[in-house]
């Protein structure tokens, strides 16, 4: 009895940050490097602007399903907290695959709009970039740390987390909203 103790709390105590850091600098690396090559120049039998769109729909899921872990966690409901945490990891996850698929098949669109929209635009632009970036790391040891049952290291990073996650998020909807006539 006391071995499985022991074995199951190896498992638990499992340090997944030197995994999760390589992860997250390998994605965001290949998501930058798709800025650099030129788009797909093959033929393809559909309109490509429907990722934008995904990416829009996703993004927006996940900040009501945030937002609804948000409220269950402060309710102290920790099962509906954790399927609604689980809901946003998988649309964020489809979200990330979309936008790699768009973005390997096309070239970047261009803001067409105001001189100041174009200034907004581009804040909000630079910011969620930025605070995505900051947020994948975040949001996978937040994920790991809460699964493993590791909850004061969780509520420390998760802190953090939420708050750049339903930011990055919801200006994902508002950079397609801003953009989406140019595609």
């Amino acid at each position: 009895m006391s071995e499985q103790y022991n074995r199951n709390k190896l498992v638990k105590e499992r340090n997944y940050t030197p995994f999760i850091l390589i992860f997250s600098f390998v994605l965001v690396s290949i998501i930058a490097l798709l800025f650099f090559l030129p788009g797909y120049d093959g033929h393809l039998d559909f309109d490509v602007t429907i990722f934008p769109l995904l990416n829009a729909i996703f993004n927006c899921f996940t900040f009501i399903v945030l937002v609804l872990a948000l409220v269950a966690i402060k309710k102290r409901n920790i099962p509906l907290h954790k399927s609604f945490i689980m809901a946003a990891f998988g649309s964020t996850t489809l979200f990330l695959i979309s936008y790699v698929i768009y973005h390997f098949l096309t070239e970047p669109a261009r803001f067409g709009g105001s001189e100041v929209m174009r200034y907004v635009y581009f804040f909000i632009l630079i910011t969620h970039v930025t605070l995505a970036i900051v947020n994948v790391p975040l949001a996978l040891l937040s994920v790991t740390r809460g699964l493993n049952m590791q909850i004061e290291r969780h509520r420390k990073i998760a802190r953090w987390t939420m708050p750049v996650w339903l930011y990055v998020s919801l200006t994902g909807v508002i950079v397609y909203l801003l953009i989406s006539p140019y595609y």
